[in-house]
């Protein structure tokens, strides 16, 4: 089943010096429960692409579908519910509500989404013991090391139970130890649950545990590889 198709994509920004064309013309579609990663140069694209796919940024040109929906056409205030309901995001920032213990920042969408407190509450505790943070619930994010912290995101973005995880840069401020728990922790996710991640990444251990990698340069696709039918498109 396709998450995710996108046509033509193009994203043009002017300043007052240059024209940078960010995308141009990409064409991309998401099967649901695909570990995919998107790489290239910094400046290829990939923030861009991923943001599109999030609706946090709007395309010059082109159409993009989520689940059937394109989401052009959404107004602003349905597209923030759109997003709330169907996309989770992970941020290299971590950006958890410093304020907040590691329950309540898992609970905070849900909260968004008007979820009983019980359930949301129940779910919240369910997710962090998933990610191995069952006895840190009340710790706020200043108590947790940096891999703790990104562990309480994904439990966030997966807790609305949204169609597909984007992830920018997930593992940019973490050691190699946080890294590769991280990725399995998610890599076990999806294969169990069936949930699509896709990622933004220099990270070569992110590139090595996806099993889709897709390459931009100059805001194009140049190689799209799925590892396990070695398929390649140029």
């Amino acid at each position: 089943m396709k998450v995710i198709e996108v046509k033509q994509l193009k994203k043009i920004y002017n300043t007052t010096e240059v024209k940078v064309n960010a995308l141009n013309g990409v064409d991309l579609e998401f099967e649901q429960g695909e570990f995919a990663a998107i790489v290239g140069p910094s400046g290829s694209g990939k923030t861009t692409l991923l943001n599109m796919l999030g609706g946090l940024d709007q395309p010059s040109d082109g159409e993009i579908r989520i689940g059937g929906t394109n989401i052009q056409t959404l107004s602003s205030s349905q597209l923030i519910d759109f997003r709330l309901r169907n996309i989770g995001f992970v941020f290299q920032a971590y950006n958890l509500i410093p304020v907040l213990t590691a329950l309540e920042n898992v609970e905070f969408i849900m909260q968004l989404q008007q979820v009983p407190k019980k359930e949301r509450q129940q779910r919240a505790r369910e997710l962090l013991d998933r990610v191995g943070l069952g006895e840190r619930i009340n710790s706020r994010p200043a108590k947790l090391s940096g891999g703790q912290q990104q562990r309480v995101a994904v439990a966030r973005a997966l807790a609305s139970k949204p169609k597909f995880v984007l992830a920018d840069e997930p593992t940019a401020n973490l050691d190699s130890k946080s890294t590769e728990n991280l990725l399995d922790m998610m890599e076990e996710l999806n294969r169990q649950e069936n949930i699509t991640f896709i990622f933004s990444t220099h990270d070569q251990r992110v590139v090595n545990k996806a099993r889709r990698v897709i390459t931009l340069e100059d805001g194009q696709i140049i190689s799209d590889v799925r590892k396990e039918q070695e398929t390649r498109t140029n």
